[in-house]
């Protein structure tokens, strides 16, 4: 299968168009790493913090624009959130969960998405780095990270599977205004339900998500689930089973992404960076290693499309930090060392103090017969498209202003 259709495609080289530099911003809040869910939950802001020190050892900082993010407005949270239910998380509090049991019920808050210290200050700050990071690619930037956000269970109306603002949302709804076409993927472990759910019946914003499926959270992703209406074939799921590896995982992920780029001809790309699916999760049951899950980084790159970088999943955390340096040297265009440089958080990271990790020898439950069937019927529903759907620009709404703050570069928080 030609994985190079669409213009782009290839992995990086290290020289020549492809291996160019890109400008990149990256989002980070030196607060976000004391957010705590609580004793047991598996679900820790700190993974972020650990990812910043890395970067800056890694001398990645010094590389990309350094962003504090300006916390998101109540009134940037409700483009998509109803109103109760973000003046709902603006409230409660762990002293005040109790008198507010039937909210709790009703938004879904409680047990997976537990009330925690400072809840409304973490949605503020993570979907604000995202609307951020849209914010810089809608005014040239190539590239925009935000290893906080990529919160892609939240609903509407309620709290789900760890996330409580679709921070992925509100960013595609700010990249809307400047483009008429905006593709979605998502290589996080599980179904990207939020974001699926949010645009189902629109032909402007393409979701693609690989993830498992089958007794599985959330429990959708169907591969005959392709949206609605004028949003029918715009929605593509990628369901896997258990073990999935590099080679079988990009034998999918490079023709249909190739395709995709070819059809829908996106304005701008968001990737849901997920770091749940690489082998060893505490929650998951993939087998990608690092480079195999930033092949899907490198390769959306190449299309030289602005993209936006955001995390998601991943709950053991060293893994994560791994994976997410990793992935901003991809985006910058750096090769790094495998050796790991001496950092604040070295202890995690043995016995082998090395940025990679060998996958396991655990069985890949997906056959080659199951792979070329999905492959299949996804590039059909894909021929259903013809091409890219034209849109009349309507009058463009308001500017998001987000004055950010720009961090000292060589400060690691």
């Amino acid at each position: 299968m030609d994985a190079s259709a669409g213009g782009g495609g290839n992995s990086l080289p290290t020289t020549g168009a492809d291996g160019s530099k890109r400008r990149v911003c990256y989002f980070y809040d030196a607060e976000v790493g004391n957010y705590y869910y609580g004793q047991g939950h598996p679900m820790k802001p700190h993974r972020i913090r650990m990812t910043h020190a890395l970067l800056g050892r890694y001398g990645l900082l010094d590389q990309m624009q350094v962003l504090r993010p300006h916390p998101a407005r109540d009134r940037d949270l409700c483009r998509f959130h109803a109103d109760d239910y973000v003046a709902f998380l603006r409230s409660v509090t762990p002293e005040t969960q109790q008198d507010q049991i039937r909210a709790l019920k009703r938004f879904n808050v409680g047990e997976d998405c537990p009330v925690f210290d400072g809840l409304y200050s973490f949605c503020q700050t993570y979907a604000g780095g995202s609307v951020g990071g849209a914010v810089k690619l809608n005014h040239g930037h190539d590239i925009a990270i935000n290893w906080a956000g990529g919160l892609h269970h939240a609903k509407k109306c309620e709290a789900s599977g760890f996330c409580y603002v679709n921070d992925i949302v509100l960013a595609i709804l700010e990249l809307l205004k400047y483009h008429q076409r905006v593709l979605y993927v998502d290589i996080d472990i599980h179904h990207g339900d939020g974001v699926e759910e949010a645009f189902y019946t629109t032909d402007r914003v393409m979701t693609v998500s690989f993830h498992k499926f089958g007794d599985y959270f959330p429990g959708t992703g169907d591969i005959r689930d392709v949206g609605h209406s004028k949003g029918k074939y715009y929605s593509l799921n990628v369901p896997l089973d258990d073990g999935i590896d590099d080679e079988s995982y990009q034998s999918l992920f490079k023709p249909i992404m190739g395709k995709v780029m070819e059809v829908f001809n996106p304005g701008a790309v968001v990737l849901q960076c997920g770091a749940d699916s690489l082998s060893g999760d505490r929650l998951g049951c993939f087998n990608l290693s690092i480079k195999g899950h930033a092949e899907c980084v490198r390769f959306m790159r190449s299309f030289n499309v602005p993209l936006l970088l955001l995390g998601g999943g991943g709950y053991t955390i060293r893994n994560v930090a791994r994976c997410w340096c990793y992935e901003t040297g991809v985006a910058l265009g750096h090769e790094l060392t495998d050796k790991m440089p001496a950092n604040e958080y070295y202890e995690y990271f043995g016995p082998d103090y090395t940025l990679h990790v060998a996958p396991s020898n655990m069985e890949n439950k997906n056959t080659r017969h199951q792979l070329d069937d999905i492959r299949s019927k996804l590039l059909d529903n894909l021929s259903k498209l013809r091409h890219s759907p034209s849109v009349q620009f309507q009058e463009r709404p308001p500017e998001t202003e987000l004055p950010e703050v720009s961090i000292l570069l060589q400060a690691i928080n």
